[in-house]
């Protein structure tokens, strides 16, 4: 423990204790959470953000797309709106969040893409507009327990396992480890290649003093594509970059980019962050200092859908700009085996879509 966290110390134990009386709540029925009738499948973190929550709402949806019709809620986090929307033609970025517009511009034509911030109004309003649904995925909605999903996937990193941490300030918890007790499934994700058994066995054991003993415990890491030309969306080779990014943790991704193409200079932006005029002189600037060695911009799908954006792409004519795709990766065994585990836990819902 650092010397800082002693101060931090206060403000932490305060926040474990509203936490854990507003769960308690929950727990005892004070708090009332609604199921539904539809399946749910909730995805999130007791962290506050960088787990890989959106390679795995992907995953899920490539797994489920051509069995159910899928829809997904979230709360459109970094958005200048507010309610409930569903996405259309007409969505960008600022009007349903970063993620949401990600998830849209992939999977748009196949699925329903919604936000809301309160979940419990939103499903409802889902079903209305979009009476064909057969199961919502919800992301980031560990926390929000005035839904009860139907299974419960908890995301945990395996450069900062929940086990390790602490409730903010102190650490970046939302809420206690013992909220692990509500997974229904663990995935400790960005994991390295070729992970040991003898690691596996001591994260599933620490992982298991907070979830529920029978709760099984898979490892995921990240598998990186080709990167393609956001103007053409046609991939590429490309070899020097400039790297921008604006998202929680860059360090594997910067990681990885400098072990594949000749990294020249990262350019690193908060999480969600909202570009401006501002930003795209600078990034102008940084290429023209490397411009006699070619370079192209290299950044995140959810970075790409804002840029595209005319009022800022227009100042980034002279730039190419590629976005590398990401998503999940695990063995063979045990991607069967999780989505073995959320098929039963819809189907075992029984629900039927009224036609």
């Amino acid at each position: 423990m650092r010397p800082y966290h002693l101060l931090l110390y206060p403000f932490s134990f305060l926040y474990d204790g509203i936490t854990r009386l507003r769960n308690r709540m929950f727990d005892r029925g004070v708090k009332k959470s609604v199921v539904f009738r539809i399946p749910t499948v909730v995805v999130g973190n007791l962290s506050m953000g960088g787990t890989g929550k959106t390679p795995m709402v992907e995953f899920l949806i490539r797994a489920f797309k051509d069995n159910y019709a899928v829809a997904t809620l979230s709360r459109g986090y970094g958005r200048k709106t507010a309610g409930y929307l569903l996405a259309d033609q007409s969505s960008g970025p600022a009007e349903i969040g970063d993620e949401p517009f990600q998830i849209y511009s992939k999977f748009g034509s196949e699925i329903s893409v919604a936000v809301g911030e309160q979940r419990a109004e939103a499903i409802p309003q889902i079903i209305a507009g979009c009476p064909e649904t057969e199961l919502v995925i919800l992301d980031d909605a560990f926390q929000h327990r005035y839904v009860k999903g139907d299974f419960n996937l908890l995301l945990t990193t395996f450069q900062r396992p929940f086990f390790t941490d602490h409730v903010v300030p102190m650490g970046m918890l939302r809420e206690n480890r013992s909220g692990a007790n509500r997974a229904h499934a663990v995935v400790v994700t960005k994991c390295p290649e070729n992970l040991d058994e003898a690691t596996k066995f001591q994260f599933v054991q620490k992982i298991l003093g907070y979830a529920p003993k029978d709760c099984p415990v898979f490892f995921a890491g990240l598998e990186y594509g080709q990167p393609y030309n956001i103007r053409s969306n046609k991939e590429e080779p490309i070899q020097e970059v400039i790297l921008l990014s604006g998202i929680a943790n860059n360090s594997l991704l910067q990681k990885k980019v400098g072990e594949t193409y000749e990294l020249l200079e990262t350019l690193e932006y908060s999480d969600h962050h909202h570009y401006t005029e501002r930003d795209m002189g600078k990034i102008s600037e940084r290429f023209n200092i490397h411009k006699d060695k070619s370079p192209v911009l290299l950044t995140t799908e959810k970075d790409a859908v804002k840029l595209k954006a005319d009022k800022l792409l227009r100042y980034l004519q002279e730039i190419p700009i590629f976005a590398l795709p990401v998503q999940v990766k695990m063995e063979e065994e045990e991607k069967n085996t999780l989505l073995e585990h959320v098929t039963k836990a819809i189907r075992n819902k029984g629900y039927q879509r009224e036609v």
